[in-house]
């Protein structure tokens, strides 16, 4: 059948099962919030209030589900107002699609009003982009945008349409989605008897988690290897809740602000066995110097990660979870009991800790997570709240803790939560920000209210940037260049005013009512939780230290 442009992209819209779409409208993409309109009941669209806000919503409606999120916005301002979110989905390797309408085909390159090139804008931090100047080209595209987005390592694809293209007309016929399957055509047997030759030899085998794991639903696979092998597991940022973290074998996250049974465990080990990770800076510290009495055995779908930033002695290319499964299914039953209790013991000695006395971060993150039972989807932004998240907070399952790793996108957390609660409303959602985060999309409160999308907002605001604070405190000496926030936002106000619910919180004894309150009421909620405005995250590496100097404030102290 004869169709539009813009009724070709609807219709392959639903084709793909999308049943939510981000965004804001404006001229050049008219024709399509026009085809939309006239789908108004199959496919929902949420108006946000920044269309930043939009491609975080539809990152989080991604992270949570494991689907392609979809966002839209118009030429010139709305496209790149789309970039941020983009490139936070591609640092993470987070399948979304953005579709943004140009100017038309004859005024392209002319300078015209509003007029961007998105795609050459985009070009780095797309998985895949296309102009689509044809509208017989246009479903095929909108199609191989999906598949791509979702194959092999997933990533964000921006489809860019001229306005014409949109009112342009073709045939257009139903297609049925491909099924994705599990990448296995890349897993070599020679691969996989290496890295088990690896881990019989192994007297000291420690895992390392990465986002990878997540992305590939290999928690239960990765469960089993861990027991089997009698390993003590690890995570970055990326992978938490792919390894319970209230598992025996958990010994907390690696890196910067790891803990030291974590970053000891690592130095010590004599194979790390290394599942979906990039070997980041956050984790790895001094390159150099990272996991030197190990060998390291890297699982991964992208070969272009293998001997990135750290040198492996052996990789298995391949999805995650298939890899995992073909060694599980050899793996004899192994015990490292020596090992494994050493390392708990480095656990006991060094918890995780924080001042009693006092509202502080941590003791906020504990009380959610009492208050949740650990069965929350927490998102975070960035910063010292999202160290103490990631700390403090034990993530069960995957896709349970939603937050910018790759890119550190202060901003993104919100309209995240939006997308989250919005693909599980029957689950608690939960935003944690500081105050210096909040700040930058608190709009999209206003977006929560319209849609009476009740998520919970808990900004733990310190009047200062709290993580770059830490750094001037340590690194150089006190000057609080541009950071301190002393004026006189109101937060519960500012809530009240966009018609949420505000509540501060200014005491130990305030925390778990309030947030008891804020789950019950079925609206959105901003809790303004006072802190100090010097507590810091400990324990930390220091910027191009090895991991072991991890060090903690009784180790300051001792200086």
């Amino acid at each position: 059948m004869q169709l539009t442009g813009s009724e070709i992209v609807i219709e392959c819209l639903k084709e793909q099962g999308v049943d939510t779409v981000f965004g804001y409208p404006g001229g050049a993409i008219l024709n399509i919030y026009d085809a939309l309109y006239k789908h108004n009941g199959e496919i929902r669209h949420i108006l946000t209030s920044h269309e930043q806000g939009a491609s975080h919503a539809a990152d989080g409606y991604a992270r949570a589900t494991g689907k392609v999120g979809v966002c839209m916005a118009t030429s010139g301002p709305g496209a790149t107002n789309l970039v941020t979110g983009i490139a936070t989905a591609y640092m993470d390797s987070v399948p979304i699609v953005a579709i943004t309408a140009n100017v038309g085909v004859s005024l392209l390159g002319k300078d015209s009003f509003q007029e961007i090139d998105i795609a050459g804008v985009t070009m780095p931090i797309t998985k895949h982009n296309f102009i689509v100047r044809d509208v017989k080209r246009l479903a095929e595209t909108i199609r191989r945008a999906f598949r791509i987005a979702q194959s092999g390592r997933p990533g964000p694809v921006l489809v860019d349409i001229p306005k014409d293209v949109t009112a342009s007309k073709a045939e257009y016929t139903y297609v049925k989605p491909e099924l994705m399957e599990h990448q296995a055509d890349s897993i070599l047997e020679s691969d996989i008897e290496r890295a088990l030759k690896m881990m019989k030899k192994s007297k000291r085998p420690f895992i390392f988690v990465g986002g990878g794991a997540v992305i590939s639903g290999a928690s239960e696979e990765l469960i089993t290897l861990a027991h089997k092998l009698d390993a003590p597991v690890t995570d970055s940022l990326m992978g938490k809740g792919a390894f319970p973290g209230t598992d025996e074998l958990y010994m907390g996250m690696l890196g910067m602000h790891g803990t030291k049974a974590a970053n000891l465990g690592v130095t010590g080990c004599d194979l790390l066995v290394t599942v979906g990770a990039r070997f980041s800076d956050r984790v790895t510290g001094n390159a150099k110097k990272f996991a030197k009495n190990a060998k390291i055995l890297q699982i991964d779908i992208d070969p272009a990660e293998i001997n990135k930033n750290v040198i492996s002695d052996a990789s298995v290319i391949g999805d995650v979870k298939e890899v995992l499964k073909r060694i599980n299914a050899h793996l004899e039953q192994m015990s490292h009991k020596e090992w494994v209790n050493h390392v708990q013991e480095i656990k006991k000695e060094f918890p995780l800790k924080y001042y009693p006395n006092g509202l502080t971060g941590p003791y906020i993150i504990e009380e959610l997570y009492k208050v949740t039972k650990g069965d929350a989807i927490v998102v975070t932004e960035v910063g010292q709240h999202q160290m103490w998240a990631a700390q403090f907070y034990r993530y069960k399952k995957p896709r349970t803790l939603l937050t910018s790793g790759g890119l550190g996108t202060m901003g993104y957390g919100l309209g995240a939560a939006l997308g989250a609660k919005i693909a599980f409303p029957e689950k608690q959602v939960v935003n944690v920000a500081g105050d210096g985060c909040f700040r930058m999309n608190m709009n999209e409160i206003a977006t929560a209210v319209r849609y009476n999308i009740p998520v919970v907002q808990i900004v733990i605001n310190n009047h200062v940037l709290g993580m770059v604070r830490q750094w001037q405190t340590l690194f150089y000496e006190k000057r609080y260049s541009n950071t301190i926030l002393d004026d006189s936002v109101d937060f519960v106000k500012l809530a009240e005013a966009m018609g949420a619910v505000g509540i501060r919180v200014t005491k130990k004894e305030e925390v778990y009512p309030a947030l008891e309150k804020a789950f019950s009421l079925g609206r959105p909620v901003v809790i303004d939780c006072i802190i100090d405005c010097d507590d810091k995250v400990f324990p930390m590496v220091p910027a191009g230290a090895a991991i072991e100097e991890v060090f903690d404030e009784d180790d300051l102290k001792q200086k």
